[in-house]
């Protein structure tokens, strides 16, 4: 069980991401783009990146509007794959992946799984974790070349 005041400070993570979301807004020259929508919530993101020829991501930005678990998703998410390999980023979705589901995330190490932390609380709420996982689903489905993801 989580002590109050970590899950005060998880919080207050998720609301400032939310509120001064990291890398948001349009990218000029994106190589990769794709549009998630959440329709139980209205959730909506939108995915640009750039994969550069050694197939790390040069540079990542979303936009969209959604609820402060989705926006600080989002946030946090193009914070972490910025400068990552496609390879890297896709492992890093894995780990969020089982981290929200409340599954074992062995697969998370270090500041990653530190990071990341902040959002293991969704996996108490089956609701909330498609607004977790918007953004992952959309950048996963950019990387593959997709115009489109949704995670009913």
């Amino acid at each position: 069980m989580m002590d109050d005041s970590l899950r005060e400070l998880y919080q207050d993570v998720i609301l400032d991401h939310s509120k001064h979301p990291r890398h948001f807004g349009p990218l000029e020259g994106a190589t990769n783009t794709a549009e998630g929508h959440n329709p139980l919530c209205g959730d909506r993101v939108k995915i640009n990146l750039i994969v550069d020829a050694n197939d790390r991501i040069a540079a990542i930005k979303f936009e969209g509007k959604g609820c402060a678990i989705s926006q600080a998703s989002a946030s946090m998410m193009t914070d972490m794959v910025v400068g990552r390999t496609v390879a890297e980023a896709e492992k890093l979705m894995g780990g969020f992946l089982h981290l929200v589901k409340g599954e074992d995330a062995t697969d998370l190490k270090g500041d990653d799984r530190e990071m990341l932390d902040v959002m293991a609380g969704v996996s108490a709420f089956p609701m909330r974790v498609k607004c977790a996982t918007l953004a992952w689903h959309t950048m996963k489905s950019a990387l593959e070349g997709g115009e489109s993801a949704a995670t009913a």
